[in-house]
């Protein structure tokens, strides 16, 4: 194995325009750690919780997982290419006939393909592509490392779902919930996007047949995925229903923030006057609200709003402070932050030996409302239902390794970011394609990309982890696994993006293959 000695904080996920930069190598002849790792991603009993969690609505508005930052340069391919480590091989695809997701440019699209769906390390619901894999137990999802596997963190993603032939927010097939993903060594330590490929075992599928409203004690001995929803409801029917179902039940009500409006001067001011500034009288208070001393020389006097507040201000609040409060108001008089005056008192040698602040005021009369609002708690639980095998419901694309450049492939994905000049041709709802020839990929050394193919294609970010398909074939929806999208590229610093690229699959990554498709994850539980 070529190791690479490479350490680099890694950016939120696989969309890039990368910059021309040197590649480097270190050839060593210590002793090679594992080329995998496998780590669980849930276990059995939280299947139907994890599967629950994705609504609809969630699915629909989860975000895409692409860099934050991206950069626009010319591209020059790298002196270090992919090359076979062995012998070429491949491993036959299982197909699904008779199951279509759909047509796209009269080429028929593979059911195999689909969403992958996770929360990221600050909890945000967020989706790349993927593809059902050919695999011993029919459980087995091909994708992009980052899109299953936090490097920063050294965690994989929680909550991570697949969903084949995703289409607005509609799991055809089922929700598959990830159990095991099994990376690559150099990618989980080093980073290297050489390696960025990942192999997530998953429990039989999930499907959501509908949603049953329950009582409260139901919710609560309800073990899988469930939810709440509060509606507003009049005062009338709060009474009506807290007299039914007590302090206990889905009736209940809360005070709102309060609601303060200026209000005119009452006819009882001048006789309650300390009152209505000291605590307010029914809701009404005489407040002070600072403003400049020219503005408070033109107020009237009297109780309107409006009026000087003489208590608080002219002579009367003059206030002396210290030299280091008296430069920073300063600072802050310049900012228009600070609306008093300010004096300094000099000896007789005109050295400042005190200082002073003074601030002015009128009076504003104000009304503080309190409201209480009234709410009815529904609550929910989602019915779910064993859909069976991954590979049995939408079959599964075969594998290939160490094979030649140059070759034809598809490639398969959910595209939905802008292009860098803004323009956004896909939503993200739906499967797009291209189609390109695979060559030696420019080097992005951001990334540690030194040896990936790549193929010309005008995907925007959100094809990550989509398959590039050898020998696919339309009337079957199958072909043969070559690679996963890992990086999108505007090699010419156009402001669109042109290519897309994917580690060498060589033998480290059939080995890795292997050892996933012939793994087992169970029933799904009961």
């Amino acid at each position: 194995m070529n190791f690479r000695a490479k350490h680099l904080i890694l950016p939120l996920g696989g969309a890039v325009a990368a910059t021309s930069l040197v590649s480097a190598t270190l050839a060593t002849s210590a002793q090679a750690a594992p080329d995998r790792k496998t780590i669980t991603l849930a276990a059995s009993g939280n299947a139907k919780a994890i599967a629950g969690y994705w609504t609809p609505s969630k699915l629909k508005s989860a975000k895409t997982y692409v860099s934050e930052g991206t950069v626009s340069a010319k591209l020059r391919t790298g002196a270090s290419r992919a090359s076979a480590d062995g012998k070429s091989g491949t491993v036959a695809p299982t197909g699904e006939s008779g199951k279509s997701a759909g047509r796209s440019k009269n080429l028929n699209l593979p059911i195999t393909v689909g969403k992958v769906f996770f929360l990221d390390d600050k909890g945000q619901e967020r989706w790349c592509s993927g593809t059902s894999v050919q695999s011993k137990y029919r459980n087995l999802v091909a994708t992009a490392g980052h899109c299953v596997y936090d490097t920063d963190t050294n965690k994989p993603y929680s909550n991570f779902v697949f969903i084949p032939g995703y289409y607005q927010g509609k799991a055809p097939w089922g929700i598959y919930v990830g159990a095991k993903v099994n990376v690559h060594y150099d990618f989980d330590v080093y980073e290297d996007y050489d390696y960025d490929y990942a192999f997530v075992n998953v429990y039989n599928g999930i499907k959501q047949t509908g949603v049953k409203e329950v009582t409260i004690s139901e919710y609560e001995a309800a073990k899988g995925f469930k939810y709440t929803e509060d509606k507003a409801i009049t005062k009338d029917e709060y009474e009506a229903g807290y007299s039914k179902y007590g302090e206990k039940g889905p009736f209940w009500k809360k005070t709102a923030d309060p609601e303060v409006e200026t209000v005119g001067k009452p006819a009882d001011a001048s006789k309650y006057l300390e009152d209505y500034i000291k605590d307010g009288r029914n809701g009404v208070k005489l407040t002070a609200v600072e403003v400049d001393s020219y503005t408070y020389s033109k107020a009237p006097t009297g109780l309107n709003n409006g009026a000087k507040f003489e208590r608080l201000s002219d002579e009367k609040g003059k206030v002396g402070i210290s030299q280091e409060q008296y430069n920073k108001l300063l600072k802050e008089k310049a900012d228009g932050k600070f609306l008093g005056k300010l004096e300094a008192t000099k000896d007789v040698n005109g050295t400042e030996i005190a200082w002073y602040k003074t601030q002015y005021f009128v009076k504003t009369w104000v009304k503080t409302t309190v409201k209480e609002l009234y709410f009815h708690t529904k609550f929910y639980v989602v019915l779910l239902a064993d859909a069976g095998r991954l590979g049995d419901n939408v079959g599964g694309q075969g594998f290939s390794w160490n094979q030649k450049t140059g070759k034809k492939v598809f490639t398969f994905g959910y595209p939905a970011s802008a292009h860098l000049d803004g323009d956004k041709p896909y939503s993200g709802h739906t499967m797009k394609w291209c189609y390109g020839t695979t060559g030696a990929a420019p080097v992005v050394a951001q990334f540690k990309a030194e040896e990936q193919q790549a193929i010309k294609c005008a995907f925007t970010p959100g094809a990550s982890g989509g398959p590039f398909l050898l020998q696919y074939k339309s009337s079957k929806r199958t072909g043969y696994l070559n690679g996963v999208v890992s990086l999108t590229l505007d090699s010419d610093k156009n402001g669109r993006y042109d290519r897309v690229t994917t580690p060498y699959f060589n033998g480290e990554t059939y080995g890795i293959y292997k050892y996933a498709a012939n793994l087992w994850t169970g029933k799904f539980p009961t």
